[in-house]
């Protein structure tokens, strides 16, 4: 598929996503939201994927919702809000669920739906000139892109709760100390940094990184036995992979494994 606002390309088991509309600030409009949507698709049917890097052009990773194309249809948003998230949605659903870990570098303002989908990384690592904005209530709006769930995961409800309502911003220390971002460089180390997290992750176990990311989703809603139960149903399906049966042997002759993702 041709992307005209993301490339998406897959090589050594890392799959590269970047958000490319940078003269515009990569805002979110339909376009954007469909081919995420697509990229979900793509990622997750891809059996060669083993880690997701995403990244963004430009000088901030996004300014987050496209509010000109919201100003110039106020009478339909409600609906067109329907149909954005129906695709924007069900991709992050999809990605939160695929095997492949997810790692993110965040440079400048990254605001909105996009902050929140940031959130969704397993990994973000972020420049020191890196700010997250709340911006849904600066709008007069609610949350969407899966905020409510990725940004309490990482924060808690409370803290999120008070970025929410107050319409915060979080330079990158903050957002560390808050659990917004997991790591802090320079803006001249970002994408190496980034590179070699996701380079780690590639050469993984990777079924068993999507039973652990998976679990992670549950942990929150489930009691204690069922998530109990979950956890020695995934364990007991990583035992009968050949990743499981390497690192055993691997540990046992005292070597390094060779995971191969399967």
């Amino acid at each position: 598929m041709q992307f005209k606002q993301l490339s998406l390309n897959v090589k050594n088991g890392l799959a590269r996503l970047a958000f490319t509309n940078s003269a515009k600030g990569n805002p979110i409009d339909a376009v954007l939201c469909a081919e995420i949507s697509e990229a979900a698709i793509l990622l997750s049917d891809d059996p060669d994927v083993r880690c997701v890097l995403i990244t963004a052009e430009g000088k901030s990773f996004s300014f987050g919702g496209d509010i000109s194309s919201f100003v110039g249809e106020l009478d339909d948003l409600p609906k067109n809000i329907k149909r954005w998230t129906t695709t924007l949605h069900s991709g992050i659903a999809r990605m939160q669920r695929m095997d492949a870990p997810i790692v993110c570098a965040v440079q400048g303002v990254c605001a909105g739906g996009m902050s929140a989908f940031v959130a969704g990384s397993d990994i973000v690592v972020a420049a020191d000139n890196a700010k997250f904005v709340s911006a849904f209530a600066g709008i007069g709006f609610s949350s969407d892109t899966g905020s409510s769930v990725m940004y309490t995961r990482r924060m808690g409800i409370a803290r999120t709760r008070k970025f929410l309502l107050m319409n915060e911003t979080l330079d990158a220390q903050a957002a560390l100390t808050a659990g917004l971002a997991d790591e802090v460089v320079t803006p001249e180390e970002l994408d190496a940094r980034a590179e070699a997290i996701a380079m780690q992750l590639a050469a993984g176990p990777t079924k068993a990184f999507g039973e652990i990311r998976r679990l992670m989703t549950s942990v929150e809603d489930q009691p204690l036995e069922t998530q109990l139960e979950l956890e020695a149903q995934a364990l007991a399906r990583i035992a009968a992979t050949g990743d499981a049966r390497e690192g055993l042997t691997a540990f046992a002759d005292k070597r390094a494994a060779k995971f191969k993702g399967k």
